[in-house]
């Protein structure tokens, strides 16, 4: 009998570690860029208390085990299909269930809630918001000067939703557009769920819009993306610190890049040094007496990146468009002609855009 309770209290304690921790196999993994830290966030999230299906805490553990920096559970102020089974008057009860599971937790939990309203207005995420009651009204004007007051950083949610834009593209009606010029609207999701707006990047980049991706995860992460091979959508947030201070500079500064599936969806200036530190220079050298320069990328990253070649040279037994695996490497073989001491590696990012139709291009130096 000893020996089988051992056993049994053995299972138990590894099982009960293995929940209090929340530890998942497959972080999500990026490097962080020179001068900030890249925080992996998911600024739109459901649960019951809106028209999710889960507790709260799920979501919290879902981001650890995803090895997120960052979360906001964005209930709809309005819509409350679970009502009659969770009553609660008090619109911050998400939030602070969550603050509750991720007290013992490194994640950083912001204060968020959705603004739900037909065409042309739109759905709408308030984050670092105070107090969530104050934004529920029944007009259209009264959330966005509310979530001005409370120096909320508000984004335009899913606009290309074809059930609001029957065309599947946005459409920036002048509610937006005045919301945009007095400061009331910062950002647009160009990845919302499994949807890559193209037209949305386009109006991010004309308005000055910053570019976000989101989960808007209603079920769990698992059955939703995992389980069809794909991590979550998420935005990279560069940040001077870890912290909500740092974070919310960041996201008004417009320093972001949205992931999802292998793209990447950002403006040059965070997109490049972001691949750059991605990819690093493992080892080069030529090919014994050879003009042939092996050089092997490795991937710092968690999202597998494909590359054409741009160089004035050409590859031996490699073609010139190539994928380096996530968290693996890539042999390349380029026929420089001559042996030299340098060359500059030149690649276009073809899943990494910058506008529409417009893939970064990053250099690396290697030596010969």
């Amino acid at each position: 009998m000893r020996p089988i309770l051992f056993f049994l209290v053995l299972i138990l304690s590894v099982n009960l570690e293995a929940q209090h921790h929340h530890r998942g196999n497959d972080p999500i993994v990026f490097p962080d860029i020179p001068g900030y830290l890249s925080l992996k966030t998911d600024l739109h999230q459901h649960t019951v208390f809106s028209d999710g299906y889960v507790w709260p805490n799920i979501r919290v553990q879902e981001a650890l085990r995803d090895g997120l920096d960052v979360i906001s559970l964005t209930e709809h102020l309005e819509y409350q299909p679970h009502s009659e089974d969770i009553p609660h008057p008090d619109r911050n009860r998400s939030y602070q269930l969550a603050l509750q599971e991720a007290a013992s937790h490194d994640l950083i939990i912001i204060h968020g809630s959705e603004i739900t309203r037909a065409a042309p207005m739109g759905h709408s995420n308030a984050i670092f918001i105070q107090d969530a009651n104050p934004l529920l009204a029944k007009d259209s004007l009264t959330p966005f000067r509310e979530a001005k007051k409370q120096g909320a950083f508000v984004f335009w949610n899913h606009p290309a939703w074809y059930p609001q834009s029957s065309m599947g593209i946005p459409i920036l009606s002048a509610f937006q557009e005045e919301r945009i010029a007095n400061g009331a609207l910062h950002g647009i999701e160009v990845i919302n769920e499994k949807d890559y707006s193209e037209e949305a990047l386009a109006l991010a980049l004309e308005k000055d819009l910053t570019i976000m991706g989101t989960s808007d995860i209603h079920g769990l992460i698992t059955w939703d993306y995992e389980e069809k091979g794909h991590d979550r959508p998420i935005t990279l947030v560069f940040a001077k610190e870890r912290n909500t201070e740092s974070l919310k500079e960041a996201l008004f500064a417009g320093r972001t890049v949205a992931v999802y599936n292998n793209i990447l969806v950002g403006k040059e200036e965070y997109l490049k040094p972001l691949l750059k530190a991605c990819i690093s220079i493992e080892k080069s050298g030529y090919i014994g007496k050879t003009q042939i320069l092996e050089v092997i990328l490795k991937n710092e990253s968690s999202t597998e990146l494909v590359f054409e070649n741009m160089m004035p040279y050409t590859f031996y037994s490699n073609s010139p468009v190539f994928t380096v695996p996530a968290m693996g490497t890539t042999t390349l073989k380029i026929k420089t002609m001559e042996r030299l001491p340098n060359i500059t590696l030149k690649l276009k990012a073809l899943k990494a855009i910058t506008a529409p139709k417009t893939n970064a291009v990053v250099e690396w130096d290697v030596k010969g």
